[in-house]
């Protein structure tokens, strides 16, 4: 059973767009789709604050085995989600998505 859910996961099919639809209204707001990525901008204080959410929000990718394509420019995280073997948006990048929404709601 674990070798199958192993499985479903990380060779997750695209999402179609209704599931992207219905999936998006369970994300902050600030997140948009464009194409086949979910993106979003993170606003901190500071350096510190972005660069800290940025270490916390790593911890969290290799636990799912999901990276986020993102990029830090002082107080500012640019993020960009999703799945290269998919070539599109699946469940992991909204599992993502929502663990960043908790490290910053």
């Amino acid at each position: 059973m674990l070798c199958c859910l192993y499985y479903l996961w990380c060779k997750a099919p695209a999402m179609n767009a209704s599931e992207i639809t219905s999936a998006m209204a369970t994300l902050h707001p600030d997140w948009k789709q464009e194409g086949i990525t979910l993106q979003r901008t993170f606003s901190f204080s500071n350096f510190v604050e972005a660069f800290s959410f940025m270490t916390s929000v790593a911890l969290v990718a290799e636990h799912l085995n999901h990276h986020p394509n993102w990029s830090n420019v002082y107080n500012t995280v640019e993020v960009s989600l999703s799945t290269r073997d998919a070539g599109g948006i699946t469940p992991k990048d909204f599992a993502l998505a929502m663990e960043m929404d908790k490290l910053v709601d």
